[in-house]
């Protein structure tokens, strides 16, 4: 009789969290009053007003600009690292500012530029042009995983297990002119594809920056990412905004999940636990303050990406010689972080997932192919690696489907991830890989909410974080 076999392994890793240094009381956040746009706004036309701005955003002095690289600067910066640590690493673009700057890429990897049956970790800084730090942290943190390769047992881990893909800056132009917004003055993180602003689907009217990101994510699946602003000291995460557009707690599918991803950056972190305006330096963004068009929302639903918004440093644009402090505090949250993602092997024709989950909760994990016969079983997360293996006997006559290829993750109503990935061939294997948090493939049932896989344009919550995020 004819087999089909699905293989899946279940890899749950816990990363001890490094000993830190002593911990103080953060500064607080930065943020302008809700209600500083530019432009006539009221609450009644928020909606449609796609970008908005404080009215107060003006330029950055000088003497705070210096001692930041400039694009220029970045860009050779980059470059170096490429030439100097070219057996771990691959230096590509993603696209081009409004004016024309290339928005470079690092990759880190022992394999950089293959595929591999390995999860996949974004950085992304520098979205917002006057919050510069995330930028100068990136760089520092890809040369530190290249000068401490085969030495730390960390940046071994990092480089052996995980494709770390670095952007210091997604708005370059923004920087040079030391504002928010692009060159076009649009905010990119209220830009992006959401479910409650429709004006949002309007591709012609997206900014050059946006549409760079969502092409990258069309050709490479991130298991997770995380975006660095300043003006807080949080680690934020979905949802960022409500349908019904209050200010509340709004939790998404994966809310344990993302809680526990949030308190490893929080607790890791220098002094980001301690704070006395976010409980555990940690935040639901639509709790904070709803916004729409945001990009973590929008890698969630449609990419299936957990993405944190980083909030790592009190002050937006502090002077320069407060970088190599800055960076002491967020060093042991950004590798720690991306730590929490593991190598699980599968050959190249067999398929290859990741997704992230709450640890110590119990999941049922249903594989289904079609013209196969589906199974289930019930796994509980606790500290031990598993594996799980799955057998599939083949229907009669099955009927002829088309199989979908790609990875959606959309939520409906009632609290029903989506997945689905697919690949052709005659064998099928299944990774779930866990990583404190981390781990999981085609159809999971969280908590016993069925996650079943299916293709469904629903856009993401998201859309004008006011003056942070």
């Amino acid at each position: 009789m004819e087999i089909f076999s699905i293989s899946s392994l279940l890899l749950l890793f816990f990363l001890p969290f490094s000993s830190l240094p002593s911990p103080a009381i953060a500064r607080g956040g930065e943020r302008i009053s809700s209600n500083l746009f530019s432009g006539s706004v009221n609450s009644n036309n928020w909606l449609f007003k796609r970008h908005l701005f404080e009215a107060n955003h003006s330029p950055v002095r000088g003497d705070f600009a210096h001692g930041y690289m400039t694009n220029s600067e970045l860009e050779k910066a980059v470059k170096e690292f490429g030439r100097r640590c070219s057996k771990i690493s691959r230096i590509y673009s993603i696209g081009e500012s409004v004016k024309r700057i290339p928005l470079w890429v690092i990759e880190i990897s022992d394999k950089p530029g293959q595929e591999e049956a390995e999860p996949s970790f974004k950085f992304i800084g520098n979205m917002h042009g006057d919050e510069p730090v995330g930028r100068e942290l990136l760089i520092l943190l890809a040369n530190w995983l290249c000068d401490n390769y085969m030495k730390d047992p960390l940046a071994t881990l990092i480089i052996k297990n995980v494709h770390l893909h670095i952007l210091p800056t997604l708005n370059p132009d923004g920087f040079t002119l030391r504002r928010r917004g692009n060159a076009n003055n649009f905010d990119l993180n209220r830009d992006f594809p959401d479910r409650f602003s429709p004006m949002n689907d309007d591709v012609d009217s997206r900014q050059p920056e946006t549409k760079a990101i969502m092409g990258w994510m069309k050709g490479r699946h991130f298991t997770a990412s995380a975006s660095l602003h300043g003006g807080a000291l949080v680690a934020n995460y979905p949802w960022d905004g409500t349908d019904d557009r209050r200010k509340w707690y709004y939790a998404c599918p994966d809310d344990k999940t993302f809680q526990y991803m949030a308190s490893v950056y929080s607790r890791s972190h220098h002094n980001m636990s301690l704070s006395k305006e976010f409980p555990g330096g940690i935040t639901n963004g639509a709790s904070w303050y709803p916004i729409y068009g945001g990009m973590q929302d929008w890698n969630y639903i449609h990419k299936g990406c957990f993405e944190l918004t980083l909030e790592v440093s009190d002050n937006k644009w502090p002077k320069a010689n407060e970088l190599p402090i800055l960076w002491e505090y967020n060093r042991m949250s950004m590798l720690n972080l991306v730590a929490s993602l593991v190598k699980v092997k599968a050959g190249r024709v067999f398929g290859n997932y990741h997704r992230l989950l709450a640890p110590g909760e119990s999941y049922e994990v249903t594989v289904t192919m079609p013209g196969y016969k589906s199974k289930a079983t019930h796994i509980l997360l606790g500290d031990e690696a598993a594996s799980l293996d799955f057998i599939l006997d083949p229907v009669k006559d099955p009927p002829k489907q088309k199989l979908p290829h790609g990875c959606d993750c959309i939520n409906d109503n009632n609290s029903k991830l989506e997945l689905v990935e697919l690949l052709n061939g005659n064998h099928l294997k299944i990774t779930l890989a866990v990583v404190g948090i981390l781990g999981f493939t085609c159809l999971v049932l969280r908590r016993k909410m069925i996650f079943k896989f299916r293709r469904q344009k629903q856009a993401m919550v998201g859309n004008k974080r006011q003056n942070v995020v």
